[in-house]
């Protein structure tokens, strides 16, 4: 299980901030809140602790909470709320809802994302952070708000997708000819299986389980950090670290309540966000290797391997790359014009 960090985890590994909406803000004093009737702040998620979302999302609440001296009483409901991700979403852009994550499912709601899904087009997390703390981020925002009424409060990332099967490791592109995996409902995340050799399934989270243990599917991909609290080693033998696809999410607020907000109250928002941000992207980094992996998956029966990757990058370059730099044609000349 990942254990649940106390304070924001601190990672010499991490990028130090750049200028852009998605960079760590210096921390200062705390803000001087003035005495008002505090506004509840509703923050549900698909999961809780200890999926590491969940561990981000309740510290933030908690951390807003107390440093606004409960001027904003920000209330946390992990898995109990709701359920799906469109629900959370849906909620949060009505204002039933303050703050949300659609977690994996970002590039389905919010199809701007699914850029960074492109197969292989991100390179390391290094070269992910560089441009989500840039101007690509700044711009993703300002389209949010325009079009979806969110602000967002932080970019981060559940770690890259590899793939988990119970049939046989995969070791090259051979072994995934074939098999039957499950994908998220997103076009991106099916042509990333299918360009690469496999079949894709796509299916919801709810019906995985069950659609392994039928033969529906012979596996799927998650992040490393998403394994063990989603139970997937219950239904699968292979992990295999193909870090086919990296999984970039965002944290939102409805943009009403947010532009309702003081300025004070705007910057204790970011600077929480912030450090969250920085907490689960030093949790990712920790578990997202062959070592972490390992030390993770096998106690739970699950044998870990990493392929040569270069390979699989020249087929999804050849397969699938061509289409999605039609369609996202001048944010593909950002990420590819920064370099790691």
């Amino acid at each position: 299980m990942i254990s649940r960090p106390l304070l924001p985890v601190p990672r010499r590994r991490l990028l130090k901030a750049g200028g852009g909406l998605a960079g760590i803000l210096a921390l200062g004093k705390a803000p001087a809140f003035a005495q008002a009737t505090p506004k509840k702040l509703v923050l549900p998620s698909i999961t809780p602790a200890p999926e590491a979302s969940g561990v981000m999302l309740e510290w933030m609440a908690k951390e807003i909470t107390a440093r606004s001296k409960g001027e904003l009483q920000v209330e946390f409901f992990g898995g109990t709320l709701m359920t799906k991700e469109i629900d959370v979403m849906n909620a949060v852009k009505t204002g039933n809802a303050a703050i949300g994550t659609p977690s994996g499912a970002a590039a389905t709601i919010f199809p701007e994302m699914g850029v960074f899904l492109v197969p292989y087009l991100i390179q390391n997390y290094a070269h992910a952070y560089k441009i989500l703390n840039g101007a690509t981020g700044d711009k993703l925002d300002a389209v949010f708000q325009q079009k979806y009424g969110v602000k967002v409060l932080n970019f981060f990332d559940l770690g890259f997708r590899h793939f988990w099967n119970s049939k046989h490791a995969i070791a090259d592109l051979h072994d995934l000819r074939g098999l039957k995996l499950r994908t998220q409902p997103s076009k991106v995340f099916t042509d990333t299986v299918n360009g690469l050799g496999a079949v894709a399934v796509p299916l919801g989270w709810a019906e995985v389980i069950t659609a392994a243990q039928q033969g529906v599917i012979d596996g799927a991909d998650l992040p490393v950090s998403n394994m063990v609290p989603l139970k997937a080693y219950e239904v699968s033998k292979y992990y295999s670290m193909t870090a086919h696809n990296y999984g970039s999410t965002v944290t939102v607020m409805n943009l009403a309540l947010w532009n309702g907000m003081s300025k004070e109250q705007q910057k204790l928002l970011l600077d929480v966000s912030r450090e969250g941000q920085t907490m689960i992207r030093g949790m990712m980094a920790d578990v997202d290797s062959e070592a972490g992996a390992k030390k993770l998956l096998e106690p739970h029966g699950m044998a870990v391997n990493a392929p040569d990757r270069e390979p699989f990058r020249k087929r999804a370059m050849e397969k699938v790359w061509p289409a999605y730099q039609k369609q996202y044609a001048e944010l593909w000349e950002e990420i590819v014009s920064v370099k790691a």
